[in-house]
C-alpha cells in the first residue's frame, strides 16, 4: 500500500510517501526557519501564506522522489490537529482534493501520535505497552500506550512546553531562533552545575510538568548580572538550564514507566533532537533495565513520513476520514 503523508501543522511544510505502513520512499520538508527567525517565533499568518506557496510544487516533488504516480497512491494521510488553524488548514484543503480527485482513501491524524509513530520508521513498532515522551514547541506529555492507537496521558506540561521555553529564553539570550538547536550548541562550551536554577515540580508526586517559573528564573539571572556589572556567562546558563529542563524531563519519563509497569519508553517531538535529553535518557534508563528508542534529527522535527506511518496502519484497520473534516487546532489525543 502506498500512502501519501501531508504534514502543515506549524512551521514546516512536509510531504512524504510511505509504502507498506513503514517503508518510506520520500519525505520532503520545507523549513520556513528564515521567515519567522526575526520575530523570534513563529507568526501564524506568514506560515498558513508559506505553506500555500510550498505544499503543491513539494507534493509533486515528493511523488517524483518516490517514482510513484497519482494513480498508485491508495492512501493520502493528513494533520488534521493540533496545530495552527490556518496553517492546518492547507494541508487538510490539499489532501480532501487529492482524494477526491483520486479516490484515494482519506485518513486525518493527530499530529502527537505521529511523533510516537517516527521511532517506528527505523526501529520497527516495539511490543506494548510502552510509554512516550512527546516534547515539542507546543507540548510536554507523558502518554501510556497499552496497545496500538490507544493513549492514557499520564501528565503535561501546566503552562510553557519545552520547545516553547527554550524559544524563548534562547530570545533572553540572544542566541536566535529556533531556540532549541541554539541552545544545544551554546550549552555544549557550558558548566550545566554553573548556575542554580529550580526544577521545578520535581517533587510534585504527579507527572505534570511546568516551565514559566524556569524561564522567569533565567531572565531574573540575566538582570541581576547585567545590573551587577558582570558579563552573562552564555554557555554556562545555557547548559545550567538545559540540564534543569532535562533533569525533570528524564525523572518523570522514568517515575512513568515505573509506574505502568513498562520497560519500553520511546521519545518523540522536535526537543528529542536536543544532545543531552538522548544522552541523559539513555544513561538513566539504561541503569533501571529501561530501552529508550527516539527518531533521528531528521524524524524529530514535523514531518510527513510519520504522519503517513500512522494514515497506513489506520487506513490497514478499515478506518477512513469524511471529507468534511475539519482542522482542530486543540485535537486531544485519546484512543
Amino acid at each position: 500500500m502506498i500512502t501519501l503523508g501531508i504534514e502543515t501543522s506549524c512551521d514546516e511544510t512536509a510531504v512524504a510517501v510511505v509504502e507498506d505502513t513503514f517503508h518510506v520512499r520520500s519525505n520532503l520538508i520545507g523549513s520556513q526557519v528564515h521567515l519567522h527567525e526575526r520575530f523570534g517565533g513563529v507568526v501564524p499568518e506568514v506560515a498558513a501564506r508559506a505553506h500555500v506557496e510550498a505544499l503543491n510544487p513539494l507534493l509533486e516533488e515528493s511523488l517524483d522522489t518516490a517514482s510513484v504516480g497519482i494513480a498508485e497512491v491508495d492512501g493520502v494521510a493528513v494533520t488534521v490537529g493540533p496545530g495552527l488553524v490556518g496553517a492546518l488548514l492547507v494541508g487538510i484543503a490539499a489532501a480532501k482534493a487529492f482524494s477526491l480527485a483520486t479516490g484515494a482513501g482519506l485518513i486525518g491524524v493527530n499530529h502527537l501520535e505521529g511523533h510516537v509513530w517516527a521511532n517506528f520508521l527505523e526501529h520497527g513498532p516495539p511490543e506494548p505497552p510502552y510509554v512516550a515522551l512527546i516534547v515539542s514547541g507546543g507540548h510536554t506529555m507523558l502518554v501510556h500506550i497499552p496497545e496500538a492507537h490507544r493513549h492514557e496521558v499520564l501528565g503535561q506540561t501546566l503552562d510553557d512546553a519545552a520547545g516553547e521555553a527554550f524559544d524563548k529564553v534562547a530570545r533572553v539570550l540572544g542566541l536566535g531562533f529556533p531556540g532549541g538547536p541554539a541552545i544545544d550548541r551554546a550549552a555544549a562550551d557550558g558548566d550545566p552545575h554553573a548556575v542554580a536554577l529550580p526544577r521545578a515540580m520535581a517533587d510534585s508526586g504527579d507527572l505534570d510538568f511546568s516551565m514559566s517559573g524556569l524561564k522567569t528564573a533565567v531572565l531574573r539571572h540575566v538582570q541581576r548580572e547585567r545590573a551587577a556589572g558582570h558579563e552573562v556567562d552564555l554557555a554556562d546558563l545555557a547548559a545550567s538550564f538545559q540540564e534543569a529542563i532535562v533533569d525533570v524531563q528524564v525523572a518523570k519519563t522514568l517515575q512513568a514507566a515505573t509506574r505502568a509497569h513498562v520497560d519500553t519508553v520511546l521519545l518523540g517531538g522536535g526537543v528529542v533532537a536536543n544532545t543531552r535529553l538522548r544522552e541523559r535518557m539513555e544513561t538513566d534508563a539504561s541503569s533501571r533495565g529501561i530501552r529508550v528508542l527516539f527518531p533521528s534529527a531528521e524524524l524529530c522535527t514535523d514531518n510527513g513520513a510519520m504522519i503517513a506511518c500512522v494514515g497506513a496502519a489506520r487506513l490497514a484497520r478499515g478506518e477512513r476520514t469524511a471529507l468534511d473534516i475539519a482542522a482542530d487546532p486543540n485535537l486531544q489525543l485519546a484512543s
